[in-house]
């Protein structure tokens, strides 16, 4: 399991391919449908067959387990971040009808203001895992949690729920030390109680399944409500892929939409697009690429992707830095969700990836505590758990 988890492709290709057997089961194929998906299919294994060739590997777990983070340079500015992403929460939630408490449907009709300020809120998935890694007082370690947690429930943004989520589990996994098995009761409450939001969030969000027109299997006619939610999310993304490659549909804005800041809508629902079901309207990370391009735009996409994904690996090198290991859950969870809906190749992906490396540029800026230890130096303090102590005069 160490070893898997360790393996780039088991955040892209082994997601995928899980992905693409959900769909199988989901739904009642069209024929010419199957040729997206063996596509999906074919990609997915290549990334495992490219990971087993290449040997690029995280780093070892016990690494991850002996990095200390808190008090040091990257913490300091670390913690400036989440404070600064916890203040754009709090603006978000006071200036505007928190949706969960007011109309639900309302999640996705912002203003400008709104957009501008949720594009900030929106980085809420870092709080958990700087809180992690860089409080050591508890109490407050717990709060920051809370907050990367509870924000996305509140503005019913399940995206990032999963993110928080995602981040969070993966740190607990890494860090955890290498001779003890897996901590499967933190892993499993984490995943059902993702899975619980996930599915109440999306009928508060969508409403009825029964809205939905798809071909849907028997199999998964069976299914309770809540578990036909999940299963239609993991399948939807394949499912509009195959049906947009088979229709032979072309449309660059899209595209252009989600990558020059400010272009346009990157909303795919309530346009032109001829999906099956106009409320079901995700289709995969490389869905923009394939209406642009076809299916070769597709695959320069999703080798991109991994391309992405091995470079921060890279980065994480020895040293575990705080910044890029950061970039890497980033990475890692569009991997994840690739399947799902368009998040890598966002301009506000690309902006969060470029504050991170400006970030960690800047950590040399900073008053080195180890440098000082070296030099017989007092090691400059960032801040203070409990304050000094004097002695009594």
């Amino acid at each position: 399991m160490n070893r898997l988890l360790r393996m780039p492709s088991s955040y892209l290709g082994i997601p995928m391919l899980f992905s693409c057997g959900v769909t199988l089961l989901t739904y009642d194929l069209p024929t010419e449908y199957l040729i997206g998906i063996a596509l999906l299919t074919a990609l997915a294994m290549a990334t495992v067959a490219m990971d087993l060739l290449l040997g690029v590997r995280l780093p070892p777990l016990q690494r991850f387990r002996e990095r200390q983070y808190a008090g040091t340079r990257e913490s300091f500015l670390a913690l400036a971040l989440a404070a600064w992403v916890a203040v754009f929460c709090v603006l978000d939630l006071v200036l505007f009808p928190v949706p969960i408490f007011n109309d639900p449907s309302s999640y996705a009709t912002l203003s400008p203001l709104h957009t501008h300020i949720r594009h900030l809120s929106n980085i809420c998935w870092v709080l958990p895992p700087i809180a992690l890694l860089c409080i050591r007082n508890k109490p407050l370690r717990y709060q920051v949690v809370a907050i990367g947690f509870l924000f996305p429930v509140l503005v019913i943004d399940r995206n990032r729920l999963l993110a928080s989520l995602f981040s969070f589990a993966v740190l607990i996994v890494l860090r955890r030390d290498a001779a003890r098995p897996l901590p499967w009761k933190t892993i499993l409450l984490l995943a059902f109680a993702g899975a619980a939001a996930f599915s109440v969030l999306g009928t508060l969000r969508s409403g009825s399944i029964e809205s939905v027109a798809l071909p849907f299997s028997d199999l998964y006619r069976a299914a309770p409500q809540g578990v036909e939610w999940l299963l239609l999310y993991i399948s939807a993304g394949p499912y509009n892929f195959s049906a947009i490659l088979a229709k032979e549909y072309e449309n660059a804005n899209f595209l252009v939409n989600q990558l020059v800041p400010m272009s346009g809508s990157i909303a795919t629902a309530g346009t032109d697009i001829p999906l099956d079901a106009s409320n079901i309207n995700v289709g995969t990370e490389f869905f923009p690429f394939l209406m642009a391009w076809g299916a070769s735009g597709a695959v320069a996409a999703l080798l991109a992707l991994y391309a992405a994904l091995l470079w921060s690996v890279r980065r994480l090198g020895i040293a575990l830095s705080l910044f890029p290991l950061l970039i890497f859950l980033r990475i890692a969870y569009t991997c994840l969700m690739s399947p799902f809906a368009p998040q890598a190749f966002t301009w506000t992906n690309l902006g969060f990836i470029g504050m991170c490396l400006t970030l960690h540029a800047f950590t040399v800026l900073l008053p080195d505590r180890n440098a000082a230890a070296q030099a017989g130096l007092p090691r400059p303090v960032l801040f203070h758990n409990n304050p000094p102590k004097t002695e009594p005069q």
